[in-house]
C-alpha cells in the first residue's frame, strides 16, 4: 500500500478499539516511518516501536 494508506488503515481500525489498546502495522511504504512518527505526535498517540527490516519493510507499534 502507498502512504498515507497504512495510516488510514489505523485510523478505520481504531474505531473498533479501546483506548490503551495496542496496534502493531506492518508496511512498506518509504515513507511510512516519518509519516507514522509524525501521526502519531498530531495525534497524541503513544508510538511504542517503530523498526525497518533494512530490506523496505517496517514494523510499528502504535498505542491508542
Amino acid at each position: 500500500m502507498k502512504c498515507p494508506q497504512p495510516i488510514l488503515k489505523v485510523v478505520v481500525k481504531m474505531a473498533s478499539m479501546q483506548p490503551g489498546d495496542i496496534i502493531e502495522v506492518l508496511a512498506d511504504c518509504p515513507s511510512f516511518p516519518t509519516d507514522m512518527k509524525a501521526w502519531c505526535e498530531k495525534t497524541g498517540k503513544v508510538l511504542l516501536m517503530l523498526s525497518s527490516d533494512g530490506t523496505g519493510k517496517h514494523t510499528a507499534q502504535i498505542q491508542l
